[in-house]
């Protein structure tokens, strides 16, 4: 990213002009926004994704819970209508299902929760890291 002039140790050549000096100046600092910008989409789109895996799966678990309860309620059925073998495969099947559901909303709670916060945390703490290289930078340049 440092543009050096090429006779130099690396700090502005005190014959350069101001403007060009200024130039330089607005082109870094174009870059590194423009920089700064792209990491803070790229986290905020694998944020965006973990979240979407996350609510997939709660989803899933919610779709497999209402099963278990509609199982619960056919096995509630059967035992009432015949009182043993039907309704001891129906509460197998509801242990089945609501295992699977459990499962499932866990598992989609903890990508959740891994996705959280939203906000660009990365990109955040890389552009105070500049902005405080650039204060110290302008410090250590005035007279």
């Amino acid at each position: 990213m440092a543009e050096r002039p090429s006779g130099g140790s690396g700090a502005a050549s005190a014959d350069a002009p101001v403007a060009e000096l200024v130039q330089r100046a607005t082109e870094q600092i174009t870059r590194l926004v423009r920089d700064e910008l792209t990491l803070a989409r790229a986290e905020m789109t694998a944020k965006g994704k973990r979240a979407g895996v996350g609510a997939g799966l709660l989803g899933g678990g919610a779709m497999l819970g209402l099963a278990a309860g509609g199982t619960a309620v056919a096995t509630v059925v059967l035992a009432l209508a015949a009182v043993l073998p039907d309704a001891v495969a129906a509460l197998i099947v509801t242990a089945v299902l609501a295992i699977a559901a459990a499962i499932a909303a866990q598992r989609g709670k903890k990508q959740v929760s891994k996705a959280m916060p939203v906000t660009p945390t990365a990109a955040r703490d890389s552009v105070r890291a500049d902005a405080e290289a650039i204060r110290g930078a302008a410090n250590r340049r005035q007279p």
